[in-house]
């Protein structure tokens, strides 16, 4: 499953994290060590979250948590083999 969400993620360049629980039916929970492995590889990077309106009741902080892809030239996505 780590190597779809690197795929999802390079295919899409910059991704939600909502939109990552929503597309592979798993929780944040489940997401997040993969996240923090890619990012560790530096393959991925979490954006800093915007700023909230003023007065903004409506959105969910955590639903503007956001990856972008920073593959380095060269860099081959993960393989399966050990």
């Amino acid at each position: 499953m780590l190597r779809d969400v690197q795929t999802y993620i390079a295919d899409h360049q910059i991704v939600a994290v909502s939109d990552l629980t929503l597309h592979f039916h798993v929780s944040i929970h489940t997401l997040q060590p993969m996240l923090n492995k890619l990012s560790r590889k530096g393959r991925i990077r979490k954006l800093p979250a915007p700023e909230k309106c003023a007065d903004c009741t409506c959105c969910d902080h955590s639903d503007l948590v956001c990856y972008e892809w920073v593959k380095p030239e060269g860099q081959t996505l993960l393989s399966c083999a050990p």
